[in-house]
């Protein structure tokens, strides 16, 4: 799979880490393990209605140097999140459509300084999908990010050695990080290649921490394009 992405620093941020990247990608729905577009990780339980993983998501990291806001504080790394997440199907159609309602909570840990433990977040999301009998899938979501004070502390605190002009000393406080509106679109192109588009906003109307020094823009934007080519497919496919 290669993707090209343009992500926000952080939410609030007024400038974007961009990646360019060719990495392979698997997407397998066992029983236990499961990887697709979304997380990777161990189912625990599963009902008709009501399913329950362990799962992994990440984000890339973004260098202080490069934001204007936080020159000379510490690099926001590499943050991966993990932990558990109540999945309800909340109903779908003979059209190839769905409604799912995702509920997350996750420990989110910095890879570029030893996996160190920046707190916890909680992600509730509302997604709709529709697949077409062409192969095209379309879906998309809105929810929202829910922080403790060491999460909020890690991305809106600015603490007394990194006071600096125009950005004051500032104590971050637990909840709500940003509202999200998502969707993604995908298209088959031939038996074995897939192209495939993303976009997120983020919005910090009502956040905790709007007020932070490190809060330049209250909107964001998120967006993707790539190219994905299965190699190997499982011989029988997986009903779920």
């Amino acid at each position: 799979m290669a993707v090209a992405v343009s992500q926000q620093a952080y939410p609030g941020s007024d400038q974007q880490v961009r990646r360019a990247l060719a990495v392979p990608y698997a997407i397998y729905r066992g029983r236990v393990l499961r990887a697709d577009q979304d997380t990777a990780g161990l189912r625990a339980w599963r009902s008709e209605r009501w399913e329950l993983d362990l799962g992994v998501a990440g984000a890339f990291a973004a260098r202080s140097q490069d934001i204007d806001a936080r020159r000379g504080m510490r690099d926001l790394g590499t943050l991966v999140e993990f932990g558990p997440r109540v999945r309800v199907k909340l109903g779908s159609d003979p059209k190839r459509s769905a409604w799912r309602l995702d509920l997350p909570l996750r420990g989110v840990f910095d890879l570029d300084d030893g996996a160190a433990h920046r707190g916890m977040a909680f992600e509730p999301e509302l997604s709709f999908q529709r697949r077409a009998a062409s192969g095209l899938s379309m879906s998309a979501s809105i929810g929202a990010i829910v922080a403790d004070q060491r999460l909020a502390r890690t991305f809106y605190a600015v603490d007394a050695a990194d006071v600096a002009p125009g950005r004051p000393a500032y104590a971050a406080s637990s909840g709500l990080v940003a509202w999200r509106v998502s969707g993604s679109v995908s298209q088959p192109l031939g038996t074995d290649w897939r192209v495939f588009g993303f976009a997120r906003l983020d919005s910090l109307n009502g956040a905790a921490n709007r007020d932070s020094p490190l809060v330049r823009r209250t909107t964001g934007l998120t967006a993707g394009v790539g190219l994905s080519y299965t190699w190997l497919r499982s011989v029988r496919p997986a009903r779920d």
